[in-house]
């Protein structure tokens, strides 16, 4: 699980987050939301330890990401799918991190296998194309086979059968018990991908819900969406259990 406990970031006189309390929990698929610039990115670097709160924290299965003894073997993340050296093959990259990991190096091929890039493994990644580093990516975040999983934006690059794939990869993960949060700007992914929605604008917390609530007070998803995210009176703090 992911508690976020009265999270908040200042970048000088911006306020990128506001008080941020919400729990992600295992075995759904929950979708966080949000305009550019909503805090969505933010959030999910001060999970990870990336950048330190001003106020709050950020908890993961009950303790902060540095104090994991092997972090990647509890949490997988995807935040930069350019995070690695173009010179060096997708098979590499993974493997280097297995050995610093002590993750056995059959679990390279694991997931390469998973993410579709085993004829691919011994290019060098700075010819992959776009799609290609997402799929890299998530076999990273999948390599220490965590049972926390955070994805920003994962669907960018991605083909349509990409973006199939990708659907059908996170809700088989959290159908495992695992905690899936995936954050996007497109609500009409996430109305085919998460089971629960957290929804966030100017850094605050809009709705905590479920996808089928949230669709069924307005005619679209859509809708909803851009209400909440221009009237951020009308369900702040909203949870529906």
């Amino acid at each position: 699980m992911i508690e976020l406990r009265e999270l908040t970031k200042r970048y000088g006189g911006r306020v990128a987050v506001n008080g941020l309390t919400v729990r992600v929990q295992p075995g759904v698929v929950t979708g966080f939301l949000g305009p550019n610039g909503s805090g969505k990115s933010t959030t999910m670097r001060m999970i990870l330890g990336l950048d330190a709160p001003d106020r709050g924290e950020a908890l993961i299965g009950g303790v902060p990401y540095a104090n994991l003894t092997w972090p990647l073997r509890s949490v997988g993340a995807l935040l930069d799918a350019g995070a690695f050296h173009p010179g060096r093959s997708g098979y590499a990259h993974l493997a280097a991190l297995a050995a610093s990991n002590d993750i056995r190096r059959s679990r390279v091929d694991q997931v390469l296998r998973l993410v579709g890039l085993s004829d691919a493994a011994k290019r060098r990644t700075g010819t992959y194309s776009l799609g290609m580093r997402q799929r890299l990516g998530v076999a990273v975040a999948l390599l220490g086979d965590p049972g926390v999983l955070l994805l920003d934006e994962p669907v960018n690059g991605l083909d349509p059968e990409g973006i199939r794939w990708i659907r059908s990869l996170l809700r088989a993960l959290a159908a495992e018990g695992r905690t899936v949060f995936v954050s996007s700007h497109l609500i009409a992914e996430m109305a085919l991908t998460a089971d629960r929605l957290v929804v966030i604008g100017r850094g605050e917390l809009l709705a905590e819900t479920t996808v089928a609530e949230l669709a069924g007070r307005h005619d679209t998803l859509e809708d909803a969406f851009f209400r909440l995210t221009s009237q951020s009176t009308d369900y702040r703090g909203t949870e529906v259990s």
